[in-house]
């Protein structure tokens, strides 16, 4: 694996570290703070993810995927996360969400993340 690839899985797993326990993300929106698609979310967290929190990572219709459904529910049940219909209220758990002060940077292939407050005046990387 290339220096790039590990670089960008490392920065999938420092965004995906800081999803609070009981709230949940999804490859989308933790591809627009690292500045890459969502399915290179997806292969970092299958690849290596197992020392994050994985299970905090849906889709972005609130679904999980088919391979690890059943223990990605148990373990959002178990942080009291709110499922109906096997998806993820994501309007009740999302984030990053006005409450996190996070945002992704202002155009699309950002790699930064950015304060809120900073949106619009260019992207001053946190953390």
């Amino acid at each position: 694996m290339s220096d790039a690839a590990l670089d960008v899985d490392e920065a999938v797993f420092d965004v995906v570290e800081r999803i609070p326990p009981g709230r949940v993300s999804t490859y989308g929106a933790i591809g627009r703070l690292v500045g890459v698609g969502p399915r290179r979310v997806a292969r970092a967290l299958s690849q290596g993810g197992g020392a994050v929190a994985w299970f905090r990572v849906v889709r972005a219709d609130g679904s999980v995927a088919e391979p690890v459904r059943v223990r990605q529910l148990e373990l959002l049940a178990a942080e009291g996360v709110p499922v109906r219909n096997g998806r993820v209220d994501l309007s009740a758990v999302g984030w990053p969400d006005r409450d996190t002060g996070l945002i992704p940077g202002d155009d699309a292939g950002s790699s930064k993340i950015v304060r809120r407050s900073d949106a619009g005046q260019g992207s001053r990387a946190i953390g």
